[in-house]
């Protein structure tokens, strides 16, 4: 448990430096550790996310390591960045819950031989029949649709014929009055087109991923303060 000590109730100046909110929440700052959370919320709750595959658990985990990381700022030294040295802590947190959760998991041969017949189900149905694996599946079809449909129509037909209709470069030659040279050509063109269409489309989503919004963060950032002035390291003045 740290010990509160006497601090200046100065508000925290904007960009501050780690340093110095480091120092500050090392003593019990809360408005100093408030800072820290809002600076690293996001990329420290995508480290979680991506272990334990699951927002609310991710939270838990970020919270509990957030508390570790506040009772451990003493002994912070600057050979690493700040935001390492809390994605560090972040993914132990995360990997320890990981771990004891897989620990409890039901033994298959168990499972599979327990009266409870939802168990056996989940355990033996084909993912492909669940609702979220058609829906998945849905998105993916329109979204390929979609980019197939901008491909530039001589490279369009190419590719509906030879990837959606499996014709032969013979056949599609034949049918298009067009050299067998020219088929593949355009076919892996429109492949090619495919592949940066959906990959630029994919590095837009992705900052969107696990997204993080604002009543995320603040309620994180309360979690934390809660239980950290239930424990009693707040320093008095910032609580």
């Amino acid at each position: 448990m740290l010990n509160p000590q006497s601090l200046s109730s100065d508000p925290i100046p904007a960009h501050s430096p780690d340093p110095f909110l480091v120092s500050r929440a090392a003593l019990g700052d809360a408005s100093a550790f408030t800072e820290i959370m809002r600076r690293h919320n996001r990329l420290l709750f995508r480290t979680a996310r991506s272990i334990l595959k699951n927002d609310a658990e991710a939270e838990d985990a970020l919270q509990e390591a957030y508390l570790s990381a506040w009772r451990a700022l003493k002994g912070f030294r600057s050979e690493s960045t700040l935001s390492t040295w809390l994605v560090r802590i972040v993914v132990n947190e995360s990997l320890g819950r990981l771990r004891r959760k897989t620990a409890a998991i039901i033994p298959l041969d168990s499972a599979m031989n327990a009266i409870d017949a939802d168990i056996q189900t989940s355990l033996s149905d084909n993912p492909e029949h669940h609702p979220e694996y058609a829906a998945m599946q849905t998105q993916m079809r329109q979204l390929l649709e979609a980019r197939i449909d901008l491909l530039p129509e001589a490279f369009r037909t190419v590719f509906m014929l030879r990837a959606v209709e499996e014709m032969s470069v013979e056949q599609i030659s034949q049918a298009l009055d067009i050299p067998e040279a020219t088929v593949r050509t355009r076919f892996f063109r429109a492949r090619s087109m495919l592949r940066e269409g959906l990959a630029s489309q994919m590095d837009i989503a992705l900052n969107d991923t696990f997204s993080f919004d604002g009543a995320r963060c603040d309620r994180i950032v309360a979690g934390v303060l809660e239980r950290a002035n239930a424990e009693g390291f707040l320093n008095p003045k910032t609580e």
